[in-house]
């Protein structure tokens, strides 16, 4: 019997009563669900698409680009710009968005309702389990990201997801992922035919007020249309 992955703590914030649509976002290195909290309002979201918002909170871990020191992550770093990824822990934070969508579905909320999302490391494990989940999600929305394990995907990507809305969004003065990297990400999931919804902003590793606009503007085409 395959062994039970713990769902992570998270916060929740429900935008109406009986929410039947879910974000799963996912916070970067070092922070915690509260990160994108003051989000939610700022989003602006109509009451009529009765979202719930979950913020879950990475694992505490030694992260060695932080000399060995706990602090929460989805996974290890081990060199800023690359080197070689964490494939154990990428896998195993993508076990537990896994669990959220189930949880969420058993919480009545249809796949093609359930967006992922995350910042940085965050946006990445959006991509990883997104990418790979066995039914059609509604959408994935990466930030200041990039796609880790890409060399993995061609083989174990779901074809159910082969046509899911992907935003992707980057700062041109991130000093932390490089925009090119990120850019070569955007290109990996066009090869494989991917359409992606790309933006970028005149900002650093964060997130701006045009940029909010524009994810609350794809959020609402998204799940206005979705089933």
């Amino acid at each position: 019997m395959p062994a039970m992955t713990q769902l992570p703590e998270a916060i929740e914030i429900e935008t109406a009563p009986a929410p039947d649509a879910a974000v799963i976002w996912l916070h970067g290195l070092g922070a915690d669900g509260h990160d994108f909290e003051p989000v939610v309002p700022q989003l602006r979201l109509p009451e009529r698409l009765r979202v719930r918002f979950v913020f879950p909170h990475a694992p505490v871990r030694a992260v060695t680009i932080n000399m060995g020191m706990p602090m929460r992550a989805w996974y290890d770093i081990r060199q800023l710009g690359g080197g070689r990824e964490d494939e154990a822990g990428i896998r195993a934070s993508q076990a537990q968005v896994q669990s959220l969508v189930e949880r969420a579905q058993g919480r009545g909320v249809a796949p093609r309702r359930i967006v992922l999302a995350g910042f940085s490391q965050g946006g990445a494990i959006a991509l990883q389990a997104g990418l790979r989940h066995a039914e059609r999600l509604g959408g994935i929305l990466a930030l200041s990201t990039y796609l880790p394990l890409a060399g993995t995907l061609a083989a174990e990507r779901s074809a159910a997801n082969r046509d899911t809305p992907v935003f992707m969004a980057h700062g041109t003065q991130d000093p932390m992922i490089a925009l090119a990297r990120a850019r070569e990400s955007r290109a990996a999931l066009e090869a494989l035919g991917y359409a992606v919804e790309w933006k970028e902003y005149a900002m650093a590793h964060s997130v701006s007020g045009e940029e909010i606009a524009d994810i609350a503007a794809w959020l609402l085409k998204l799940l206005a249309a979705a089933p």
